[in-house]
């Protein structure tokens, strides 16, 4: 179950989304969710996360770029029931609480989010349906306000990077689906070698 999106817009750059609106009465980037899904309309653009009010204190300060792309895409899920899609694509600059040094971090994300009409709808949707999530679309709805939503699922609660030179940095999993080297395989290759080096 989410709230609705009716926040303030955060800041972003939405690029192309007032001739996508085809509104001049809404306040900048407000939709209807419904409408959206029922003409199959798409909204998109660019937004920079470092001026998401909720998202900036996520984010590693002075570490980069942080410009993330979005698109909201009215659609219906597999019953015919009205939905949106929305998609980030982008990466945003995060600190790693072992090296505490700046790192880019990947933000790719899909969500499908169910229209309720009403609290009604929305307590059956929510009790129906456990793959996705329910959004209560009674009102406009801030297109900024759902992609920071977005993004804040997206980043971690204690983000780590990779780097080889990073303090703490994890060995490298072991696939358990790989095969596992025997331990007789390997004392025997040890004999080979051994005895080569001997024959020299």
């Amino acid at each position: 179950m989410r709230q609705a999106g009716l926040a303030a817009d955060a800041g972003g750059t939405e690029a192309g989304m007032a001739a996508q609106q085809g509104s001049s009465g809404r306040r900048r980037g407000a939709f209807d969710a419904f409408d959206l899904a029922l003409r199959r309309g798409t909204l998109a653009g660019t937004v920079d996360v470092a001026k998401m009010e909720r998202a900036v204190d996520r984010l590693a300060p002075g570490g980069g770029a942080s410009d993330v792309s979005w698109r909201i895409a009215g659609t219906t899920d597999a019953m015919g029931r009205p939905a949106l899609e929305i998609r980030l694509d982008g990466s945003v600059p995060l600190e790693c609480q072992r090296c505490l040094q700046p790192f880019p971090w990947p933000v790719a994300q899909c969500t499908t989010l169910l229209l309720a009409r009403d609290e009604r709808e929305l307590a059956v949707l929510d009790a129906e349906d456990d793959e996705h999530e329910v959004l209560l679309a009674n009102a406009p709805q801030d297109a900024m306000t759902l992609i920071e939503d977005e993004v804040l699922l997206v980043l971690p609660f204690a983000p780590r990077c990779e780097r080889v030179a990073c303090a703490g940095a994890p060995l490298v999993a072991h696939d358990p689906a790989a095969p596992r080297a025997s331990a007789f395989a390997a004392l025997a290759g040890l004999k080979n070698v051994a005895a080569k080096k001997a024959k020299h």
